[in-house]
């Protein structure tokens, strides 16, 4: 049963990046983050990519996890000096900052994840990617559950790159009253037919917007591919990003819009409940 929360009731301006992050730099990476969320002036969110405070490489990722990850506490809090640059660019913009990380929990678990900036300038590992792509598993445990976040009326679900792939994950955070989905990636170049198919997918699956922030640039096998985007309810993008390049792409989220989305296609509530019970089989 999809939960009842009630539609924003005013506009929001979001802002997906595409940069291309240092492996195993945290401290730098973290001063890079700072400048893009300067430069997405007027967003109230800014997402960028999966693994952006490490970057997304795995030889670097296996090789020195103590230098690439960072810790949470048991409440998910982080505390780490490396990340003050991201920390004072988030309180100077006031605005709530969605990256990726790879972090450690007290249970030594390693999960790739999205840590939250708020606007004071706390930071909490907020979701833990559940989907893990391929060679993810030999590095990094699944995460355990979903996770929303909510910024000035607005409820945003929370996922991270494979987990776009599944309907099921963005249907979870519509389920739950979301109004949009927040996407770092990490995709690869050749993958840009379903980068872009996946994400508006979510969107008109939903009737939600979807910011998807993605690494760009690297060196095979390792090259990213861009395409950073907002798409609106109905799966249009309102922005893009190039296929290379950095950019920080900036849109704005109506809910006159969104309202108006959900009357007119209203997927969420005409749903069954079991789409899979009493099936028949024919014969050709």
């Amino acid at each position: 049963m999809t939960q009842a929360v009630p539609l924003p009731t005013r506009p929001l301006t979001v802002a997906a990046v595409q940069a291309e992050p240092v492996p195993g730099d945290v401290a730098g990476n973290a001063a890079t983050a700072a400048r893009l969320v300067g430069r997405a002036a007027g967003a109230r969110v800014v997402v960028l990519p999966e693994l952006f405070l490490p970057a997304y490489h795995p030889p670097t990722l296996g090789a020195d996890p103590t230098g690439t990850d960072v810790a949470a506490d048991p409440e998910g809090r982080v505390d780490d000096p490396r990340l003050d640059p991201l920390r004072t660019a988030a309180r100077d913009a006031g605005t709530c900052v969605v990256i990726g990380a790879a972090v450690r929990h007290p249970d030594s678990r390693r999960t790739i994840s999205s840590l939250v900036v708020d606007p004071a300038g706390a930071v909490t590992a907020a979701y833990d990617k559940q989907q893990l792509w391929s060679g993810e598993r030999e590095l990094f445990d699944a995460g355990r559950r979903g996770a929303s976040l909510r910024v000035d009326g607005w409820l945003f679900g929370l996922g991270i790159c494979y987990d776009g792939c599944f309907p099921e994950h963005g249907r979870a955070a519509a389920l739950h009253g979301a109004h949009g989905y927040l996407c770092p990636s990490g995709y690869l170049a050749g993958s840009e037919h379903r980068r872009d198919l996946y994400y508006a997918a979510r969107a008109l699956d939903n009737t939600m917007y979807v910011v998807f922030a993605n690494a760009v640039g690297g060196r095979d096998p390792w090259r990213f591919n861009g395409g950073a985007a907002v798409y609106e309810p109905e799966g249009r993008p309102l922005a893009r990003g190039a296929d290379t390049g950095e950019e920080v792409v900036v849109a704005t989220l109506d809910p006159a819009a969104l309202g108006a989305t959900r009357a007119a296609h209203t997927m969420l509530t005409d749903r069954l409940p079991d789409q899979g019970l009493s099936r028949a089989t024919l014969v050709g």
